[in-house]
């Protein structure tokens, strides 16, 4: 697909959204479009699944008679291999295209009515697969979509004709899922998503990474392996940043993540099955991390995260005794829970891994408990190997400075760490800082290369960080002060005799008019 076309379905699939637009807010209207597509995408993989296994009898999905013997023999069989290899099952009669083309049918003596049919279809999907391996993957998936809703129509006959209107316009959208090579839809997923981020305010910050930072994150994480193991997020959001790892490697053994939000955890699976991860490849949990975390005893190749700036958590005291807190003799502050980001994250760390994270810039410098966990994570264990100056102004919903932490275990340079300031590098586009490609790879080179450049990257040793305190504020690293030009005193002096001289003149001119008009000089 070029890039035209790519725009083209981008614009198509908003313009879709649209249609909702005016009925509810940003955060409601995208879960039905978001929803829809999925159930899309589901059905649409059942039919192609399921054609490849009846070529052999020379039939298709669609021509199945659902009463008829054959037919149910068929069903049955069907069914038991979509569960094992898809992990869910649909019926002929199930598939999106037959929704929508009875729901904007206007062909008498059939009813276009599909609400109810609508919904027992998105909870069958659900229901499919209860006592199998993929349960808890598509467990209530569908759960943030009501079509009994007021704000979908005041009526059930409104309502039925803007859903009815939806599914047909995306019936005509043409995914490509034939194309194993192709992932136009995981790409409009993402699209849509980052498209709700930036309309949605502060709330965007609870689903979506800024792709340009996901990259970095990502990049910055793959540096050396072409294959991973595992990856982890424990702020997984939309799984975004996962799936950007992904496109970093030839291969990801398993996905694993933790998300708070009930909305945002369905998100997050749907969008990891979008973009073809198998179900048996990835676990996704819906908890509180920090209070509550779904994945003790394992340990990760590559984790990444953008936790919630300076959230608050309860720093119980029961925590100095939990092996993700207790060796650092101190708990991060109830009111700023970044730091036990970090320590549980280390936590999670194998010992070949690496971890990055976004964090505000005041965890680089902030004193207390903050400063005591920083010189233990360099004095005492010496995994920090890099601090990453971003822009301002480059989240959706915040406009505060923030900064991205390596950490890595074993350092290929244990004497040192890396200070990139790219604080002054981006695009302002409208309201919003951008980072570009050129911006993006040169954070990574230089990350990568361990690169000194003046006024943008400083390697700073453990010795002169010990000196600072272990305040890891920027700019006492990474000298980008721009020394003014020295002004010429006798050239200003000069300038000012000179400007003397014209109001003189000038002076004179007026002097003489006033003359001519024989009226009194205002001066």
């Amino acid at each position: 697909m070029s890039e035209e076309q790519k725009k083209q379905l981008e614009q198509q699939l908003w313009n879709i959204a649209n249609t909702l637009r005016g009925k509810m807010n940003a955060d409601e209207f995208r879960d039905y479009i978001l929803g829809f597509i999925f159930y899309k995408y589901l059905a649409e993989k059942m039919e192609i699944f399921a054609n490849e296994i009846l070529k052999q009898d020379k039939i298709s999905f669609r021509d199945i008679k659902l009463n008829d013997p054959n037919g149910k023999e068929y069903i049955d069989a069907i069914r038991e291999e979509s569960l094992e290899k898809l992990g869910y099952f649909l019926r002929p009669d199930e598939l999106f295209s037959e929704v929508a083309k009875r729901g904007n049918s206007d062909v008498e003596g059939i009813n276009n009515f599909i609400l109810e049919d609508l919904q027992k279809i998105l909870t069958n999907i659900q229901l499919s697969t209860m006592g199998t391996e993929s349960e808890e993957d598509f467990d209530n998936l569908f759960e943030d979509m009501d079509l009994n809703s007021t704000k979908l129509g005041k009526t059930p006959e409104a309502r039925n004709e803007i859903i009815s209107k939806v599914l047909s316009h995306l019936d005509k959208i043409d995914f490509k899922l034939q194309d194993l090579e192709s992932d136009v839809l995981g790409d409009a997923y993402e699209y849509l998503i980052g498209q709700f981020a930036s309309g949605a305010g502060k709330k965007a910050g609870e689903f979506y990474t800024p792709a340009a930072v996901s990259s970095i994150l990502a990049k910055i994480v793959t540096t050396g392996k072409s294959k991973l193991k595992s990856v982890y997020d424990p702020t997984s959001g939309s799984g975004s940043l996962l799936l950007r790892i992904a496109k970093q490697v030839k291969e990801v053994g398993n996905f694993y993540g933790q998300e708070m939000n009930r909305t945002t955890y369905n998100l997050c699976r749907m969008n990891m099955i979008l973009h073809g991860v198998h179900y048996k490849q990835f676990d996704i949990k819906q908890e509180d991390t920090l209070e509550h975390p779904q994945h003790m005893g394992m340990t990760f190749e590559a984790i990444v995260a953008n936790p919630p700036f300076s959230a608050q958590w309860s720093a119980n005291p029961l925590f100095t005794t939990d092996d993700r807190f207790s060796q650092y003799g101190k708990l991060a502050p109830s009111s700023k829970a970044d730091f036990a980001f970090v320590q549980h994250m280390i936590h999670h760390l194998a010992d070949n891994g690496i971890m990055a994270l976004v964090l505000p810039h005041g965890a680089l410098f902030r004193g207390g408990a903050e400063q005591h966990i920083r010189k233990y994570l360099i004095e005492n264990r010496n995994y920090l190997d890099a601090v990453i100056g971003l822009p301002a102004n480059i989240f959706y919903g915040t406009s505060i400075p923030t900064c991205i932490m390596v950490f890595k275990k074993c350092k290929e340079h244990p004497e040192d760490i890396l200070f990139i300031d790219a604080s002054q590098h981006f695009e302002k586009v409208k309201t919003q800082n951008v980072l570009r490609d050129d911006h993006i790879d040169k954070i990574v080179e230089t990350y990568r290369n361990r690169i000194e450049e003046d006024k943008y990257s400083k390697r700073a040793t453990l010795q002169i960080i010990a000196e600072n305190d272990y305040n890891l504020n920027i700019p006492r690293y990474v000298d980008t002060f721009e020394a003014e030009d020295q002004i010429d005193i006798d050239s200003i002096a000069t300038e000012i005799k000179s400007l003397d001289s014209c109001i003189n003149e000038t002076d004179l001119i007026l002097a003489d008019f006033c003359k001519q008009l024989d009226i009194v000089t205002p001066f």
